[in-house]
């Protein structure tokens, strides 16, 4: 029996993976960019996994066939598959009972969230390596931390910069590294470096994959979708307080967002968590504009989809209004308005 491609065309058979899948109590993944399977003499899929980008997610076997080494086949194949596709650093998030096999493999374990999750890469100095990088960035003095996506930078992100730069000597702001939506990573590094580029105490990074949004991470072995963000936002907590500790972080700010659920849950997780582990989190109201509306990106966003630039000059500094006025923002401002969403959930 051979590993075989599963295209997502092939309604009929990724309907059948997914009945895998649910077999041994695991959704299939929304995010997925290649899946495979191996089949029985029938037809039927007895194996199965999928890959996203250079993460490797939604493995199963057919408790009639585990013990066939099946699932080894499975990882080999979609590792060879990445590396075909330029993905030569791999990650997996998994359950407990499933360490043993990857680490078999060669993956050596990033963080954990105890009882629910453990994340992997197949490279031994990956996280570490990562952590020296940063610490050549330390400096003197009271440093402060705040990671976002801005998507796009808007005056409500360079209040929450400006305030965490004012009350410490140096802020490192970490920047998601995933193209997770219309606006391309590179865009928003780059709109983000312009509009802080006069603060010269905020040091600019790049997660890189190490603190993961929420179009990478996967949910597919977690039953609700609170506790889905609250394993992720507990994942992200244990990645974070690594690189407080290599960069002598002692406070992380963030921005309040009553409408997002993402965020909500996010900051509540943050606040419980932090604090044990000697760093202070600062929840920062939402800015808002003088008629009360609050500046959001979720709002920009919209008023970028339905034409009304405009509408939101008022949220975005002099940076991000000018680069999505001109000609060089046009494919960034079509992918906006051919998006179906565009509100931050």
């Amino acid at each position: 029996m051979s590993v075989s491609q599963v295209y997502a065309s092939d309604k009929r058979t990724m309907a059948k993976l997914k009945a895998l899948l649910e077999r041994v109590d695991i959704s299939l993944d929304e995010h997925l960019d290649y899946s495979c399977a191996i089949f029985d003499e029938e037809g039927a899929p007895i194996a199965t996994g999928s890959a996203f980008g250079p993460t490797l997610r939604c493995f199963a076997v057919d408790p009639a066939h585990q013990g066939e080494g099946l699932l080894n086949e499975v990882i080999t194949h979609l590792m060879e598959n990445r590396q075909e596709r330029g993905f030569f650093h791999l990650f997996v998030y998994t359950k407990p009972s499933s360490v043993k096999f990857f680490k078999d493999l060669g993956f050596t374990v990033i963080a954990e969230v105890p009882g629910a999750l453990v994340f992997l890469e197949n490279r031994a100095d990956g996280f570490p390596g990562y952590l020296r990088k940063l610490e050549a960035s330390k400096r003197p003095g009271r440093s402060a931390a705040i990671v976002m996506n801005a998507n796009p930078f808007t005056l409500g992100h360079r209040y929450l910069i400006e305030t965490a730069a004012r009350e410490n000597d140096t802020v490192h702001l970490f920047l998601l590294s995933e193209n997770a939506g219309p606006i391309p990573a590179a865009v928003r590094h780059k709109l983000v470096r312009n509009g802080v580029a006069d603060l010269p105490n905020v040091v600019v990074h790049e997660t890189e994959e190490y603190l993961i949004s929420s179009a990478t991470f996967p949910g597919y072995f977690l039953k609700t979708e609170d506790k889905i963000l609250r394993t992720q936002a507990s994942l992200d907590t244990a990645l974070f307080v690594r690189i407080a500790e290599a960069l002598g972080v002692t406070a992380r700010y963030l921005g309040s967002e009553p409408r997002s659920v993402v965020t909500g849950i996010y900051n509540e997780v943050l606040s419980e968590a932090l604090p044990a582990h000697g760093i202070a989190c600062r929840i920062l109201p939402r800015k808002a504009l003088p008629d009360g509306q609050i500046i959001s990106a979720s709002a920009v966003r919209q008023a970028i989809h339905d034409g009304r630039l405009d509408a939101a000059a008022d949220m975005l500094p002099e940076t991000t209004l000018s680069y999505f006025r001109s000609p060089e923002a046009a494919p960034v401002v079509a992918a906006i308005r051919r998006a179906q969403d565009v509100v931050h959930y």
